[in-house]
Order: C-alpha cells, then structure tokens, then sequence
C-alpha cells in the first residue's frame, strides 16, 4: 500500500520537475563539455611546402584536447565551430562534425586537426618565422560546441574559449 502511494505521488512530482526544466532551457539544465590541453601530448605544427593547391605553402596543426562531460547521462559532442589563433592573429576557421562519445562523468582525448593556408595569412609572418626557427606559437582555439544529449535534446554551448597553450614545429 505505502509503495503505491509513493509510486502515485512521485509520477506527478516528477512530471512538474521535467515541465519546469523545459521552461528553463537545455543549457541550465546540462553543463557544457570541458576542454583541457592533454598535457601527455604535445601540440604540434608541420609547415607545408608550397604546391599546387596551395602555391604560398601552409601549415597543418594538431592540437590534443582532453574532453570531459561534468553531466550524470552520456552525451555526444557532435560540432566544433570556431577560430584558431596563432599568436594573436585568426588563422583558420575551423568547422568539425564531431560524433565523439562521451560517458556520464567521463573524459576522453580527442585529436584536433587544422590546416591552414598562408595565402589567406598575410599577418602570420611571424608564426612562420617562430616554426622555421623552433620557438613556441602561443595558440588560442575558440568557439561553440555542440552535443547531443538523446531526449534531452541538442544544446549548443559557446562561444567560449576551449584551448589555450604553446606549440612547435616538427620536421
């Protein structure tokens, strides 16, 4: 009998909570991802040689983020829209599909590939002269990001800076 009337007072309690959640919004209701620099990789750039496709040479940039979902359900992060940039200057604008799982409570590594084009970079000489010369390119990642939560929707959360740190050149 006393776990009947549990069972009928908590379904209607229950439904006043989630109706008051949907009032609020995805985004009070779920926290967004953390982005942290994994420390047990190092960011890396590799000049490109100038070619065909791109006749004033570029670059390509590997950043390693350590993503964790402070959330008690899994969620997926789907969308990285954002602006890399090289010492203080934009170098890239960067646009993923994502699809990386991320559990209740957990974290993973998640490599970050960008090119770049120094055609579109007149400002960047002097990232060009750091990595030919083995000196550290502060880097800034910035950007919004997008997850889905399965019935809780999808929520976009940003703009916000997610990365920060140094890298270099690798040959």
């Amino acid at each position: 009998m006393m776990k009947t009337a549990l069972r009928t007072a908590f379904v209607p309690l229950m439904a006043i909570s989630l109706s008051g959640c949907a009032g609020m919004g995805l985004q009070q209701v779920l926290q967004a991802p953390t982005f942290q620099v994994d420390g047990s990789q190092q960011a890396q750039l590799r000049l490109l040689a100038p070619s065909f496709d791109r006749p004033a040479g570029g670059a390509a940039v590997r950043l390693y983020a350590r993503v964790g979902n402070p959330n008690p359900v899994g969620l997926t992060l789907t969308r990285l829209v954002g602006q890399l940039q090289l010492q203080g200057n934009n170098a890239a604008r960067v646009d993923f599909p994502l699809g990386v799982a991320l559990q209740a409570g957990g974290e993973t590594m998640v490599p970050i590939d960008i090119a770049i084009d120094f055609n579109d970079l007149p400002g960047l000489a002097n990232v060009a002269r750091n990595a030919l010369t083995g000196q550290p390119i502060n880097y800034s990642l910035n950007g919004t990001v997008g997850v889905d939560a399965g019935l809780l929707g999808q929520p976009s959360f940003g703009p916000m800076t997610l990365l920060t740190g140094e890298l270099r050149a690798t040959r």
